[in-house]
């Protein structure tokens, strides 16, 4: 079993920046692959960026790519999104996501076995 705690989210103006934080439990955390996950109103779950097991490599969807860093910490088990250029299209409810059957990092969220609750960003204009 795993458990997932997102926090971090609120609301920031265009340009800005925030980190989100997702906690986890589990002894699977340090051989799972984790990613982001976000949903804006009226549309469908979308890939932000995922990271393999130890960290070594990350993939972004081009919509946050040079923007956003996806990073994790093993012993704390914990991975951060940092968040920079934000823009009001990034508005949306940004969920963690743990795949504690792959090490690799995939895009499909039916891929993932565990996920938080959500937290929400709003990025005002």
């Amino acid at each position: 079993q795993v458990q997932l705690v997102e926090s971090g989210g609120g609301l920031v103006q265009a340009g800005g920046s925030l980190r989100l934080s997702c906690a986890a439990s589990g002894r699977t955390f340090s051989t799972s692959a984790m990613a982001w996950f976000r949903q804006a109103p009226g549309k469908e779950r979308e890939f932000v960026a995922g990271i393999n097991w130890s960290g070594t490599n990350s993939n972004y969807a081009d919509s946050v790519k040079g923007r956003f860093t996806l990073s994790r910490d093993n012993a704390k088990r914990t991975v951060y999104l940092q968040m920079n250029s934000l823009k009001p299209e990034d508005t949306a409810v940004y969920y963690c996501a743990a795949d504690t059957l792959r090490s690799y990092v995939t895009v499909s969220s039916n891929n993932y076995n565990y996920w938080g609750q959500g937290t929400q960003v709003t990025v005002s204009s």
